[in-house]
């Protein structure tokens, strides 16, 4: 029995490395073609289950594994979303309590996207997870489940998801955030000498008009120096971004390009407005943490690069890039990033982040103390007694860095 186990398996003959010709890249597309048919002919030809293995599902899910292998923000639009979205034009699948973008494919919901600095990101979750369950129940269909998502800071929603790489499933507990109506959250001074301090949590909406009546208010109160607080702060507008510059920097200064492949700059590069009100030439510390994204590293990062500001804190997330929403065909779209972002110096955030200049190290007490003294307003009586002799670290940091 044994031999003829043996004798039924192929033949395997490896290729000497050192033998071996690389082959032409332009060329290189037909074997890689010609492997893929094979293998999606072996699988429909010998697999088991025989509703798995229409053409049109191995491809999708083909297609999702090729997008999901690129980076964390390019993702494969399955038909089953896209049919969702038609029948409810006003349906969004995004849930900012959360930073979970959902999606639907034949096989059921999924995770399709994580925004950097919510709750999903830091349970570690994986886009293109299937989710099994939500709450100790199997998942409603999406329109029901998005709404039922919905829930109050500080309320719990149990996941139980399977990612590709794991080989079980593995249930996480997030607890939904408060999302602010307004970016600038907190501006206040910090003492005598003239120390300002503004959190901007995002960089959406209205941001450089707040951000702006923020400074004009501290400024008149007396403000010699800021602390601008980025923490947390996931990102938002680049338009929104380039005004708030616009605030600290002179006219027309360049400070955001955009690369595509090999390094080739598309467009000209973003400049500070034209015309600036106020002229603010007093110090600026930059608070950053792990999960400042996005255009708060584009923020942070060209203050450095012009030697505008002194950045505190710790390394940051690393998202840096462009995506665009790319229709294809049989009703399915690539969200797909097509370049990256990058400061004057021409470094861009993209996988590597921001280093600070003046490093802070975080315990898991100082980052769960910080979400709770960000929503000082909405405290339980028990979640305030937790921050009763609690210093902010990074806060201390950025008053002592000159």
């Amino acid at each position: 029995m044994r031999a003829l186990l043996l004798a039924l398996l192929p033949a395997v003959v490896f290729a000497d490395p050192a033998t071996t010709t690389p082959p032409d890249p332009d060329e290189a597309a037909y074997p890689a073609i010609e492997r893929f048919v094979k293998v999606l002919e072996q699988v429909r030809q010998r697999h088991p289950d025989a509703d798995k293995v229409a053409y049109d599902r191995l491809v999708n899910h083909a297609l999702e594994g090729m997008l999901s292998s690129l980076d964390p923000f390019s993702s494969f639009i399955h038909p089953e979303m896209a049919r969702a979205l038609e029948a409810d034009p006003k349906l969004d699948p995004f849930l900012p309590s959360l930073g979970l973008t959902l999606g639907v494919r034949d096989d059921g919901i999924f995770v399709s996207n994580i925004a950097p600095a919510t709750p999903a990101s830091r349970a570690g979750l994986i886009p293109g997870s299937a989710i099994l369950e939500v709450d100790g129940n199997p998942p409603p269909p999406i329109e029901v489940l998005l709404h039922s998502l919905h829930k109050a800071p500080g309320e719990k929603t149990k996941l139980k998801v399977k990612s590709l790489t794991s080989p079980k499933p593995i249930e996480v507990e997030l607890v939904h955030i408060a999302v602010e109506d307004k970016t600038v959250t907190d501006a206040r001074l910090l003492d005598e000498a003239g120390t300002g301090y503004i959190r901007l949590a995002s960089f959406m909406g209205s941001c450089a008009r707040e951000m702006e009546a923020a400074l004009d208010e501290l400024e008149d109160k007396g403000m010699k120096r800021l602390i601008l607080d980025l923490r947390g702060n996931p990102g938002g507008d680049l338009q929104q971004t380039v005004q708030i510059l616009g605030l600290f920097l002179p006219p027309n200064t360049a400070v955001v390009t955009t690369q595509g492949r090999g390094g080739v700059v598309q467009g000209e590069p973003m400049k500070t407005p034209e015309r600036q009100r106020r002229k603010r030439e007093y110090p600026i510390n930059v608070l950053i943490d792990h999960m400042s994204a996005s255009a708060s590293e584009l923020t942070a990062g060209c203050l450095q690069d012009l030697k505008r500001a002194v950045i505190v804190g710790e390394q940051s997330y690393g998202k840096g890039s462009v995506q665009n929403i790319i229709p294809m065909g049989g009703g399915t779209a690539l969200r797909l990033t097509i370049a990256t972002y990058h400061t004057p110096s021409g470094r861009t955030p993209h996988r590597v982040g921001i280093t600070p200049d003046v490093k802070v190290n975080f315990t898991d007490a100082d980052r769960e103390n910080l979400a709770l003294s960000f929503r000082r307003a909405s405290l339980t009586a028990d979640e305030a007694k937790k921050l009763e002799g609690w210093t902010d670290p990074g806060l201390k940091a950025a008053g002592d860095a000159k």
